[in-house]
């Protein structure tokens, strides 16, 4: 079981998550919870856009702190060294910049030669979901839109992250490169949905095969919409390496497609976990993580959903599948994401095992038990199944099958991170974000 630790950078505000859910003012009493609760892996964040706030001029003094830390504890981190848009504020377009392969470089070679010792580490996190959301739907900085900016983006990205992978072979041999990014598969509503819903469903793959060098076929469904946009050449991109494949499973992950312009989410018909996990492990032959999950409700809303997907990597390891790890993100509650971070308006997000109050401490529930519980070696049947609350119950309707044979349980009555206003709580604002941007 891995902690973790939300911080995105907000480009256009200056600001990251860390910061908004003072993380970074606590991150000492942070690690104490996690470490008091038993836990000694964890996902953590290297905040490039604070440790190089000039070009080529790195400040590690709050890093050596908090990664020695982890040392002194014994702490396994797998370090994140770019989490979304988590770049120096000088990329002006960000991963677009045309001088962000000799900037990322220059970083991520300082910080391996500086901490020689990390065991794990993700080069670029989400790196399909963050390029995509970058450049293809226009949500997030340089907010530009469609194939050809998607393509370009790649092409600028994509080479600089599999040249970092093979030389941290060599500078880091004892390490791991944790691949981490979406797992999603998507269904159709109907036959207008029925094309689009195979190139969404080769969409997801195309980055990390690309990385991998893997053989593409330019008449695969999504392939062919690369080729036909000049994509073509990322085909011949140097391979990186991967040693464990790690899997961000959430349930807005999976789409009901009702043409190419619309759809529904979540999925109403959706596979099991299990079945996700076990076809990304037979397509790629690596250890899998599941690396991210959560869902956005009531404490007694997540402790089922943490039964649900810990159950789901049991069923994937007794069919053959090596589980490498199983990371609840993030161990606290985040901030803003209910507007996809276009605002810093300081919006708990119900998300966390800990859940943050309007203090901002750290309060335990029934979901921080239930994942106590897992890091001490309980399975996934020794948990509770507490009975889904509105709007939560209505969202997954669809994983109920999944779950027929749970003996259900009324939640208990206790504070948690919803109870001021749970609408706002819950709901997402993203439509706004993308009007706005």
């Amino acid at each position: 079981m891995l902690g973790s630790f939300e911080s995105t950078f907000q480009p256009h505000l200056d600001v990251d998550v860390a910061e908004t859910t003072e993380h970074i003012q606590r991150w000492s009493e942070d690690l104490a919870m996690l470490y008091g609760a038993g836990v000694r892996r964890l996902r953590y964040p290297i905040r490039w856009h604070r440790v190089e706030r000039e070009p080529g001029v790195h400040d590690w003094r709050e890093t050596d702190a908090i990664l020695g830390r982890m040392q002194e504890l014994g702490m396994r981190p797998v370090v994140d060294l770019v989490h979304h848009t988590s770049y120096p504020r000088w990329l002006e377009r960000g991963f677009a910049e045309p001088g962000f392969r000799d900037a990322y470089m220059r970083y991520v070679e300082a910080f391996a030669e500086r901490y020689p010792w990390v065991p794990d580490y993700t080069l670029f996190n989400e790196p399909f979901s963050t390029l995509f959301l970058c450049s293809h739907e226009g949500l997030w900085p340089p907010y530009t839109k469609g194939l050809q900016s998607f393509i370009a983006m790649v092409r600028n990205v994509l080479p600089a992250v599999a040249e970092a992978s093979r030389m941290y072979r060599d500078l880091l041999p004892d390490g791991r490169h944790v691949w981490i990014d979406a797992c999603e598969r998507h269904t159709s509503a109907g036959p207008a949905g029925d094309v689009f819903v195979e190139v969404a469903n080769d969409r997801r793959f195309f980055v990390i095969d690309t990385f991998l060098g893997h053989a593409l076929d330019a008449r695969r469904p999504f392939l062919e919409r690369v080729v036909r946009a000049g994509g073509e050449d990322l085909f011949d991109i140097e391979p990186g390496h991967i040693d464990v494949l790690g899997l961000d499973y959430y349930a807005h992950c999976q789409w009901s497609f009702h043409s190419e312009h619309r759809g529904s989410v979540p999925t109403p018909s959706p596979p099991p976990l299990h079945e996700l996990i076990e076809e990304y492990a037979d397509r790629y032959g690596r250890p899998c993580m599941l690396s991210e999950t959560n869902i956005r409700g009531y404490a007694s809303d997540r402790a089922s959903w943490l039964r649900y997907t810990l159950e789901q990597c049991e069923i994937a390891q007794t069919r053959g599948v090596e589980i490498d790890g199983y990371c609840w993100f993030p161990s606290i509650d985040s901030c803003d994401w209910d507007s996809l971070l276009y605002r810093c308006e300081g919006n708990v997000d119900p998300v966390g095992v800990w859940w943050l109050d309007e203090h901002l401490d750290r309060r335990e529930s029934v979901m921080s038990r239930a994942f106590k519980q897992v890091v001490r070696g309980a399975s996934a049947a020794e948990l509770p199944a507490y009975r889904f609350r509105p709007p939560v119950s209505t969202w997954l309707e669809g994983y109920l099958p999944h779950m027929r044979h749970w003996d259900w349980i009324d939640p208990p009555e206790e504070p948690d991170s919803c109870e001021e206003d749970p609408s706002l709580r819950m709901e997402l604002r993203i439509v706004e974000a993308a009007d706005a941007g």
